[in-house]
């Protein structure tokens, strides 16, 4: 399996800020999935970075964003995300959510979002180590079989 973690900051994209969240969920996914082939990037919150950055990973099996997806005038990863993905996939969205609302109310402000880029499972995972962290342990269980039905990971 081949997955992609992007951490979308403008603050960490100019090395103002450390980002924790991204290799927060490359530590859960190499965990979880021995073997997988895990890379990270840093982008700024501009869309058109986002857009480079899932057209140009078309064809790895998980693309996981880390952050923009709040209230923020330039939280805008689910926007790019559905923009460019080929299909919707919102019960993931929803179970992230939902999951999510049981730690805290704030979790009713998140607005990820998950689709299908060609065979490329794509989500938005909130910004913040902890929500990131809890989003990331949520979705582990389902992603070996989501790329399994997508046809990735050498199918």
């Amino acid at each position: 399996m081949e997955i992609l973690v992007c951490t979308i900051s403008d603050r960490a994209a100019r090395g103002e800020y450390r980002d924790e969240s991204g290799p927060r969920i490359e530590s859960l996914l190499r965990e979880a999935l021995p073997g997988a082939a895990i890379r990270r990037t840093i982008i700024s919150d501009e869309p058109d970075e986002l857009r480079r950055v899932l057209r140009k990973s078309h064809g790895v099996d998980v693309i996981l964003t880390t952050g923009g997806t709040g209230l923020g005038p330039r939280d805008n990863a689910p926007e790019v995300t559905l923009e460019v993905c080929d299909r919707q996939v919102p019960g993931i969205a929803e179970l992230l959510r939902l999951r999510s609302l049981e730690q805290t109310g704030n979790a009713a402000l998140s607005r990820g979002a998950a689709g299908m880029l060609g065979r490329t499972l794509v989500v938005n995972l909130p910004g913040s180590v902890r929500a990131s962290d809890f989003c990331t342990r949520q979705l582990l269980p389902l992603l070996p079989h989501a790329v399994e039905m997508s046809g990735g990971a050498g199918h």
